[in-house]
This record gives structure tokens, sequence and C-alpha cells, in this order.
């Protein structure tokens, strides 16, 4: 063996351990059904929440949670259609990193792994709850960070599906 070995792996892709992933908490209202339906046919107003919560796990190193907490809700002419709040969360163990790094894992990429599940979870309820196929558009997590950076507390974002 050469010295170069150990430092290519070194350098190499770092690895996340993915756990689990689950719905932590999952709640869907339509409270204007079946009166929204005969409602005008113009596009609802939509509007929806991101916030992103870690903590780590007791007894596991460099083991966390991180729940992905995403908020959709629906208007049309004023009046609420529906109201989709998923919290999906996931079990993540990082390598050992700088606290910064570890960070930077847990707040943009352990959520971006997360989303297209929690994307497809509130697509199949708002369809099954009657209402059109929607698209939730990807979340830029870096940017959301970044904008987040200098507040207390966590992650939050608003914006349309």
């Amino acid at each position: 063996m050469t010295e170069e070995q150990p430092k290519q792996q070194q350098t190499g892709p770092m690895q996340i351990a993915v756990s689990m992933q689950y719905i932590k908490d999952f709640s869907f209202e339509s409270p204007n059904v079946p009166q929204i339906f005969a409602q005008t046919k113009l596009a609802p107003e939509m509007n929806m929440g991101v916030n992103v919560h870690t903590r780590p796990m007791m007894g596991a190193h460099n083991t966390h949670e991180v729940v992905l907490v995403l908020k959709l809700e629906a208007k049309v002419e004023g009046k609420t259609a529906f109201i989709a709040e998923l919290s999906y969360g996931g079990i993540f163990t990082l390598p050992a990193l700088p606290e910064e790094q570890a960070k930077l894992f847990l707040l943009i990429e352990c959520p971006r792994l997360l989303f297209p599940f929690a994307r497809a979870i509130l697509g199949e309820a708002v369809r099954d709850g009657g209402f059109p196929q929607i698209l939730i558009n990807p979340i830029d997590f870096a940017g959301l960070y970044q904008a987040n950076k200098g507040s207390v507390g966590p992650m939050v974002a608003a914006g349309s599906a």
C-alpha cells in the first residue's frame, strides 16, 4: 500500500446513512367542501410554508432526526379550499464532521433527500381530497438556509406551490 491510498479514501464522497423515513404528523382538511367545488373555474391561490427541524438522537453518535414540515394552503375566491400539513422525518447518521459542516448537511442535504417523498404524499392527499393534481416545485434548501442564516430558531420559508 502506498500513502496515497488512505488520502484518496478520505477525500472520497461522504456517506450519509438514512436509517428510516416516516410520517410524523399529517393533516388534510377541506372545510368548504362540497360548496367549494361549485366555485368559479379560477385556479386556486396556493401558498406553501416550509420548515426544517433537527435534533440529535440520544445515545447515538452523529445520528440526528430531521423533520421537514410542509404546509400547503389553497383558497378559491378567498375561501379555503384545503389545508394540508405534513411533518415528514428521517433518521440520518453523518460521518464525523466539523459542527458547521454537519449543520449544513442537516439543514440542506437531509431535507433535500426527504422532499420528494413528502411532495408525493401531499400530492396524493390533495388528489384523494377531490382536487385537481398539483405540482409542488422543488425547494432550494441551500437558498433557504442562506436566507435564514442569521435568524434564531428553525428555517422557515413561504412560497407558492
